[in-house]
């Protein structure tokens, strides 16, 4: 896992940094994104059961969904 950069760290106040651009932040949420797909895989392969529960209940919203 790569080292994280002080630019990841919230501001103190909780106000976004005014000198991140919106590049860094898409570049921060692409990481985020693709680390919780990570996680939802590892998941997976050591929860079979579950994922499997999760996958039937998802399609089972889908076909009672009503477009």
């Amino acid at each position: 896992m790569p080292e994280q950069d002080d630019r990841d760290a919230p501001s103190p106040r909780g106000t976004p940094d005014p000198a991140e651009t919106e590049a860094e932040r898409r570049r921060r949420r692409a990481r985020f994104l693709r680390e919780l797909a990570e996680a939802r895989a590892l998941r997976d392969r050591v929860q079979p059961r579950r994922a499997k529960a999760a996958r039937l209940r998802h399609a089972m919203r889908m076909r009672t969904f009503r477009w």
